[in-house]
């Protein structure tokens, strides 16, 4: 399926013609090992400005977290490549553009409370941490849940609370949340993540089948408890499931 207007770039992968996925992978070379800010900084004008990000606190946590830090070493020096790639254990970090534009959604100011299902190797929660007053993040798998939880703590972090288990109760301890994120796809939104979602709150998450084209939608929760639902793009994640792995 041909992307459009940059639309169909995703979190788990790049749409390509006639069913083709593509997976960028860039060999190291001299200026990656030189100047990973600079990377960083091309990241943020080429992919994620250029495709219609404008929060500038968003545009600045993604030009300062060092994604090269959050995936395998053999990636590093794809780390900052226009597309998602492979943290193990049948995961990936998703595509840089995809978490901006999440993470833009959220309209975070500050003081929030955020939700994340769907830790992974952790940079989603990273820029997060630098938005909002405290994270809780949930991860399925147990061996990225804990390098996560690792890494997380190494790099200072020290906003972010990461449970190990199913994400699809939530957090009913810590609830409500200001904001929650889905970094992963379940066939429909679970009730009791809505239910956790403060009034005033928002929600993001990919939506729909299996490794299928998914709708990214913004749930939104007035003051008297009213939800509304709106599509913001198609994606395609890897799926939320059920049950510790």
């Amino acid at each position: 399926m041909r992307p459009r207007s940059g639309k169909w770039l995703t979190g788990l992968i790049l749409g390509g013609l006639g069913g083709v996925i593509a997976l960028v992978v860039l060999a190291p070379t001299a200026a990656c090992q030189r100047d990973f800010a600079k990377l960083r900084r091309d990241m943020v004008a080429r992919q994620i400005t250029a495709r219609g990000v404008r929060d500038p606190k968003v545009l600045a946590v993604m030009g300062q977290v060092k994604r090269h830090l959050f995936v395998p070493k053999a990636y590093r020096y794809s780390a900052y490549a226009d597309g998602p790639l492979p943290i193990g254990h049948g995961q990936t970090i998703s595509q840089p553009y995809i978490v901006a534009a999440m993470t833009e959604a959220l309209e975070l100011k500050g003081h929030e409370k955020v939700l994340e299902i769907g830790t992974g190797s952790g940079y989603q929660s990273a820029v997060l941490a630098r938005l909002a007053k405290k994270v809780y993040t949930i991860e399925i798998v147990g061996p990225l849940c804990q390098s996560a939880r690792g890494r997380l703590a190494r790099l200072g972090y020290k906003n972010v609370r990461v449970r190990c288990g199913d994400g699809y109760q939530g957090w009913p301890q810590e609830a409500p949340f200001e904001a929650i994120i889905l970094t992963c796809a379940p066939p429909k939104l679970p009730g009791a993540l809505v239910r956790q979602l403060k009034p005033g709150g928002r929600l993001v998450a990919p939506v729909g089948p299996v490794f299928g084209i998914q709708r990214l939608i913004l749930v939104t929760k007035d003051a008297t408890g009213a939800v509304s639902r709106k599509t913001l793009m198609m994606v395609r994640f890897v799926p939320m499931v059920r049950g510790r792995r």
